[in-house]
């Protein structure tokens, strides 16, 4: 039996990279009228402007997040339909917790300022598009993962599988 929060953990890390990928690509704005990768936002979130830390400390939460993902909807989660329906769910709830919160907050902006802030609103929509992709991912990596059919045992000496 796999354990469901390891599980999630599995899930939330290929999400995180898949999310991390597109947030490497798309830019944010700055304060100077310039753009930087969103990553580098996330960086700054802990002090740093380095891609890599921030995808240290992305692939870090995605793996928390993932495994609390795990921990809830496990019982819930039974097709890929409905394990991406609950994943997507959890991807805009985590958008507004994290993308519309927490990090502003992080960063000394107001809670909601990628959406009160006109030069940000473009962030919010790329960051609601990658939680609904991390969601996405995260339910169909977690039915994926946990759902996989189990190896036959073949006999030893016939090579058969047993009846």
């Amino acid at each position: 039996m796999q354990s469901k929060v390891g599980t999630g953990i599995v899930a939330g890390l290929i999400a995180g990279a898949v999310f991390g990928i597109l947030m490497t690509i798309m830019n944010a704005p700055t304060p100077d009228g310039g753009e930087m990768p969103m990553m580098k936002m996330v960086a700054m979130v802990v002090g740093s402007t380095s891609l890599f830390v921030g995808w240290v400390y992305h692939l870090f939460n995605s793996i928390v997040i993932g495994a609390i993902f795990g921990a809830l909807f496990n019982k819930k989660l039974t097709t890929y339909k409905n394990a991406t329906g609950w994943g997507a769910f959890y991807g805009a709830v985590w958008w507004v917790l994290g993308g519309l919160i927490l990090m502003p907050i992080m960063l000394d902006m107001a809670a909601f300022a990628p959406l009160t802030e006109p030069g940000m609103r473009s962030v919010a929509m790329g960051s609601l598009i990658g939680h609904l992709v991390y969601g996405l991912v995260l339910g169909a990596a977690y039915i994926g993962i946990s759902h996989r059919p189990t190896p036959k045992v073949r006999h030893p000496r016939s090579g058969r599988a047993p009846a």
